[in-house]
């Protein structure tokens, strides 16, 4: 849909739009913050032995973090790019 195409609809439809795109913006966002505890958890913490992380777990899910955040940014970037330069269907 276009920019034009989206003003031309009547406010209720815009409405409607609106918080379905907010829904999914946080539905993405708890799948890519879950992605991230799951993977980082799965590769940082190898016993259960305390209730709070060690130096080096704690050390290990910060970088796990860092790295999995800047890759998604990197990725989302590039697709933006990629849908910025391709031509839309008519």
């Amino acid at each position: 849909m276009e920019p034009a195409d989206f003003e031309a609809l009547p406010d209720e439809d815009k409405h409607r739009m609106s918080t379905m795109i907010d829904q999914l913006q946080v539905r993405d966002s708890l799948k890519m913050y879950n992605s991230l505890v799951e993977r980082c958890f799965g590769h940082c913490v190898e016993s259960f032995r305390r209730k709070t992380l060690d130096k080096q777990e704690e050390t290990c899910v910060r970088r796990c973090a860092e790295k999995y955040l800047k890759h998604s940014m990197r990725v989302s970037m590039r697709f933006a790019e990629l849908n910025q330069g391709s031509p839309t269907p008519d």
